[in-house]
């Protein structure tokens, strides 16, 4: 059964509803930086809703809570001893 809600958006309250949701894909971002760490970044949705609401372009508006994961793998020689 669909949760519904009211979502205050953009300083107006819309109805909104709770939509059930399946991860099909969730990858890491990687990044190397200039010290020699990689930094790895993904995505995880916790929640989906869409408002009762559409954009300029008649497309429905969908809010998304999620949380971001994050991953270092930093050379030894960082590890421990203070900034450099």
């Amino acid at each position: 059964m669909p949760k519904k809600t009211t979502i205050n958006f953009g300083g107006e309250m819309v109805p909104a509803e709770e939509m059930d949701y399946e991860p099909l894909r969730e990858t890491w971002n990687e990044y190397r930086v200039a010290d020699g760490s990689l930094l790895r970044l993904k995505v995880v949705v916790s929640k989906i809703l869409r408002l009762e609401k559409r954009n300029e372009q008649g497309e429905p508006i969908y809010l998304i809570n999620s949380t971001n994961v994050v991953s270092a793998t930093v050379p030894p020689e960082l590890m421990g001893g203070g900034w450099k």
